[in-house]
Parts: C-alpha cells; structure tokens; sequence
C-alpha cells in the first residue's frame, strides 16, 4: 500500500495539493456521475434524423472517445479537469453540417478532424492568444449562450411538447394528451429539483428515473416489458452487457470542400473552430479558480498542455465518429467533490471506459428521457447572459443577434455570422474602429460572403 502511495505521490503530487487518494477517487466518481448523461444525450443528437448515427455505435464511441482523452487529461497537464464530446458542438454536425447543408456523417467528422487539427496547431505555435484576443469577450459568451438555446430547442422537440404550428403561427403546443408528454414533464420537473438541489449526477439521475418511468407506462399502455430481439424504446434489453461495437471508429472523409464549395467549407470548420476553442479556454479559467489552481496573475499553470490534450480529443472525437470532444465544465463537481489532482481525472476516464460494455441500454432511452437533459444544459449555459454589458448597445445588439439568430433560424453557423457582421457594423458607425481586432473584421468579411452565397447563386442563374 505504501509502494502504490509513493507512486501515486511521484506521479500526480497529492501532498502538494492538499489532497489525498481517496479524496481523489471520490472526485473522479462524482465527476463520472454529473457528466455520464452525455452517454445518452451525444447518440441522441448524432442519432436525430434520417441519416441519424446507430445509437449504440455512437454509445460506444463516445465512452470510448472520454475515457481515453480524459485519462490523457490527468495524465498530462495533472488537473481534475475530464473530456467528452461536446454539446453544442454535436449540434453543429449532426444539425447544420449533415441537417442543413447536406453533409453525410463522414464528410461531418471530417469537418470536426480538419478543425482539431488546426486547433492543435494554433496551441503549438502559441497563436490561441492571437485567436482569443480578436473576438471580443461578450460575443464569446453570447454564442455559447445561443447554442444552449439552441439545444432547449432540440429538447423542446424531441420532447413532443413542442411541434410545428398549424398555418399562421410558427409553433404550437403539442397533445397534452399524451402519454409521451407526460412522461417528459415528469421528467423535466424531477431533473429540475435535483439540478436546483446540486445534486451530484442530477442529469444523468434524471434521465434513468424518466426512463424508468416510460418503461412503466410503456408496459402499462399494453407493451412488452422485455425486447426479444433487440433494445426498443421504453423496454428493457434483452442483455444489459455486450462487447462494444466499434463499426463508426475511422468512418470519416474529407470530401466535405467538393460538396459545400471552398468558402462554406472554410466557414463550417470555422464555426467548430471557434465554438470549440473559446469554450475550452473559458472552462480551463473557471475550472481553475474553483479549484484554487489560478496563479497571482490569474492564469493557469500549464495550460499549454490542457489545450495540446483538449484539442487532439477534438481530433479523436472526428476520427471516431463521436463529434469533437472538449473539456466538461461538469468536472467542477469533482473539484467541489475535493479533487486537486490529475487522479481524479483516470478515475473518471477508467468509468467512462467500463461504460463500453453498456451499450445494449442505449436503446431503453426514449426521447422524452433525454429531452430534460437537453433544457436544462441549455439553460445553464443561457446563466452567462448575466455578464454582458446590456447599456453598452454596441456589444449588446451584436450579442442579442447571435443568442436570437440561433434558434429561430435554427442555424448556429447564422448565429455567429449575425453577431460577427453586426458587431463589426454598428462599432464602424459608431465611430469605434478601434475596438474592431482585424481578425474580426476579417472574419465578418468571410460571413458575408457566406450570406451573399445564396443570392448570387440565383443572379447567376437568372443570366
């Protein structure tokens, strides 16, 4: 016991951080246990449509995709900090690249490999700094705000509770009198009080108990308790342990610029590039001032690192099919759990990893179970409105155009475009050239001419 102490001691320095094995092992579950709902929630998004992903491939990937990179997070930079396929980002390829532009599954990932390996490379040559400082703060904010609304939409829809609207109006109220309905408001009221109560694991609790709760009324309303053939909605696999199915990992292509035309192309590995490294910078800093590992001057020591291993999870999240993974603001439960030290971060991943063999419950999860999940995500990460500078009308049009765009064009690529040229715009008419970084003059140049794609297609085809 005293040999694996020492080690443990030589590799992560558990005295110097004031934390001892045990306190790290409960960090590293408890971690597990508040982001594990992306088990469920990542296969339902990548799985939406007709070109939907097979929901226990994507299971397996995404387990697969965690568990290596997050153990690669503790190993590496030795933070608590853990790694997944993230939300928001999911949402770009499974609804913008493959849902609006037309984009198969493979030419998507390859969209998200392309992008982690410029990542990769902005980290290496120290460019991010470059990167960071040209889009300004507000608007950083304001996008990761807008895909959450972006994702309650996705929630509200998959839910039922939300439908299209007869003519005249765009939305409507959907059946109350339905069984499914019921099932999700249950759901949502229940995941509600365990995310207000800080309850450890509130989302992924919310999604078993929900699915709990559609497997009753499911066998209730007359049906099968038990699948004969395979996992269904609302039943109970016939086995709960299979061997993981790795069909989706290398399933990538990069014909991705053939088919959306170099500028679109551009714009799309754009759009996750942006997404992907803001959100992982701003999570670093607050995971690092809530685990009190922020130096004098406020930055994190080895953050090089932390970006080398979150940017080539980006690119191992393309390459497995799993969507771009990034690091988990969630992990701030295991710091509050006690976790200082990269431990916590292999425990995490080593869970994720036994998580491979789960696949056959991927099915049980009907869509009203993971519909909660969905809100509730985007309404925390709608909780960064409160920052912006709403009497500053320069930055605050800018960021309420890309909240706004978002969802009710149900593009996240148009969010950032109107927020991008808006910003830029109204700085310029307001005499305030010098708050445009030239990068973001740039950048809105290229989302114009990604706006102006469309009708210049149809003057063409007029002469």
């Amino acid at each position: 016991m005293t040999g694996r102490r020492s080690l443990l001691e030589r590799r992560f320095q558990l005295s110097a951080r004031n934390t001892t094995p045990r306190r790290e092992v409960l960090g590293g579950i408890t971690t597990f246990l508040t982001m594990a709902y992306i088990l469920f929630v990542n296969p339902a998004i990548l799985g939406a449509g007709e070109q939907g992903l097979p929901f226990a491939q994507v299971l397996t990937v995404t387990a697969l995709v965690a568990g290596v990179m997050t153990i690669a997070m503790g190993l590496v930079a030795n933070y608590p900090f853990a790694i997944a396929a993230g939300l928001g980002l999911n949402a770009v390829v499974a609804f913008q690249l493959v849902g609006a532009q037309g984009l198969s599954y493979p030419e998507a990932m390859g969209v998200v490999l392309t992008e982690g390996a410029i990542l990769t490379v902005l980290v290496l040559t120290g460019f991010r700094e470059a990167v960071l400082n040209a889009i300004p703060l507000e608007l950083k904010k304001a996008i990761g705000a807008g895909i959450g609304l972006f994702i309650t939409i996705i929630g509200f829809a998959n839910s039922g509770i939300v439908v299209p609207g007869a003519e005249g109006s765009l939305l409507a109220l959907g059946d109350l009198d339905s069984t499914r309905i019921a099932v999700f408001v249950v759901g949502l009221l229940l995941t509600a009080v365990l995310v207000a109560r800080r309850v450890a694991g509130a989302l992924l609790i919310g999604i078993v108990s929900t699915t709990g709760l559609a497997i009753v009324v499911n066998l209730l309303a007359g049906g099968e308790l038990w699948a004969e053939v395979g996992p269904e909605t609302a039943q109970v696999p016939a086995q709960i342990v299979a061997l993981p199915d790795f069909t989706l990992l290398g399933a990538l292509s990069f014909g991705y610029p053939a088919k959306l035309g170099i500028l679109a192309a551009v714009l799309a590995v754009f759009t996750l590039l942006l997404a992907d490294f803001f959100d992982t910078m701003g999570t670093a800093i607050a995971l690092g001032n809530e685990g009190g590992f922020l130096d004098e001057r406020g930055r994190l020591p080895r953050m090089d690192r932390v970006l080398v291993v979150d940017a080539l999870g980006a690119v191992a999240g393309g390459a497995a099919s799993a969507s771009s993974a990034t690091t988990y603001i969630e992990s701030a439960s295991g710091i509050e759990s006690g976790a200082r030290t990269g431990l916590a971060s292999v425990v995490t991943g080593l869970l994720f990893l036994a998580a491979l063999l789960l696949s056959p419950l991927a099915g049980v999860i009907p869509p009203e179970a993971t519909a909660p999940a969905l809100i509730l995500v985007g309404f925390l990460m709608l909780s960064v409105t409160r920052d912006l500078p709403w009497d500053d009308h320069t930055v605050a049009i800018p960021a309420f155009l890309t909240l706004v765009v978002m969802p009710f064009t149900f593009s996240i690529t148009d969010g950032i475009g109107a927020g991008f040229v808006s910003y830029t715009v109204i700085k310029l008419a307001s005499g305030r050239i010098r708050d445009i970084h030239w990068m973001m003059a740039l950048s809105s140049f290229f989302f114009l001419l990604y706006f102006s794609l469309e009708p210049l297609r149809r003057l063409g085809a007029l002469w």
